[in-house]
């Protein structure tokens, strides 16, 4: 499973990593050293935390998070597999995104939740592009 530093899991809470080390040090964040005593956030951890943290009021303070090009770089939440379709959601800071596209297309790129991705919206149609 992927992990990831707190200041990859702020970039994806749209927080700073001022924020997310209070929250870890609060117990918010469940944290873990690595061998060279990086503390990391397990992929499936933060995705539950962000899921969280949307449906809270936030960060309790003003979220700083912008859209370059329509691009929602964020974490990926849930993911639910059909026969021929799937459905992808990703938590981009306080955006929840839903991206509807083919089984194949999620088995393609390897998506598992907890993992970071990136939603782009072009019109009513996101896609998803592993990052």
């Amino acid at each position: 499973m992927q992990s990831y530093t707190i200041g990859q899991a702020a970039r994806l809470l749209g927080v700073s990593p001022d924020t997310a080390r209070r929250w870890a040090d609060a117990g918010r964040i469940t944290t873990h050293r690595d061998e060279g005593g990086r503390r990391l956030v397990d992929g499936r951890d933060l995705a539950a935390f962000s899921v969280g943290l949307a449906r809270s009021d936030g960060a309790g303070e003003e979220t700083p998070y912008t859209s370059a090009r329509n691009a929602f770089p964020g974490i990926v939440t849930a993911i639910k597999l059909g026969d021929v379709a799937a459905q992808v959601e990703i938590q981009a800071g306080p955006h929840r995104l839903v991206s509807l596209l083919t089984r194949e297309a999620v088995e393609e790129l390897g998506l598992e939740v907890g993992m970071e991705a990136t939603a782009r919206v072009k019109s009513t149609n996101v896609h998803i592009d592993r990052t």
